[in-house]
């Protein structure tokens, strides 16, 4: 029997690209926000309304990851931030080379924050480490309060979690405190922003957080 000695990590050229992700994002004084979720959590309109509530306060621009289409760039593009469209041809998640190739099209030095909106994917991209300032968990009411529990590692790595769609609350049995308790069992620095994207619901809390980080350039205690 031979005993072979691996060397290097499977993994280490992403590490290479995330580390220069994050030194070029440190020298540009640029927070940048990898936001992660199931597909059709409202991530894209989160990010649209977003855009609008902070125009004139917060330039953002934004890298969009997508199996295939442009649609969710496209959408970003309306609300006047700019948006670079990386399309993974089959794969779950960005990886920090895309992302990489993302921020060199993006006007960097006219703004103010960056977001990365990933591949429709709770389990993927959350051990990915794209180079970003911090992870944004949005989970969604209809998909049900029990998700942080059965896919505790992104919720254990965000700063922040979203849960969009509190519109619908009265429509199912979601309970927000029973999803909350399960984020903090597993991350008790986590900020919970209850939101809907639809109504404008709760997003002015989640707004005044982003502000803050813009003018700090750091993760708000």
């Amino acid at each position: 029997m031979r005993k072979v000695i691996v060397e290097k990590k499977i993994l280490v050229a992403n590490e290479e690209f995330a580390n220069k992700n994050r030194e070029f994002l440190t020298a540009k004084k640029l927070p940048c926000l990898n936001v992660i979720s199931s597909p059709g959590s409202g991530k894209t309109t989160i990010l649209a309304k977003t855009i609008e509530a902070l125009k004139g306060k917060v330039r953002i621009g934004v890298i969009e990851g997508d199996i295939q289409t442009d649609i969710d760039a496209r959408r970003i593009r309306k609300t006047g931030a700019p948006a670079c469209q990386i399309n993974t041809e089959g794969a779950c998640h960005l990886s920090a080379a895309q992302v990489s190739f993302a921020l060199h099209k993006l006007p960097v030095d006219t703004l103010d924050l960056i977001f990365i909106e990933n591949v429709g994917n709770l389990v993927c991209p959350s051990a990915l480490d794209l180079g970003e300032t911090a992870k944004i968990a949005v989970l969604s009411t209809p998909e049900g309060d029990d998700k942080p529990a059965k896919y505790p590692a992104i919720f254990a790595r965000a700063a922040v979690v979203l849960i969009n769609k509190i519109d619908l609350l009265a429509a199912g049995d979601f309970n927000i405190e029973k999803a909350g308790a399960d984020v903090f069992k597993i991350n008790k620095k986590a900020k919970i922003f209850p939101v809907s994207a639809k109504t404008g619901q709760g997003m002015s809390a989640w707004c005044d957080w982003l502000e803050e980080m813009a003018a700090k350039k750091e993760i708000p205690a």
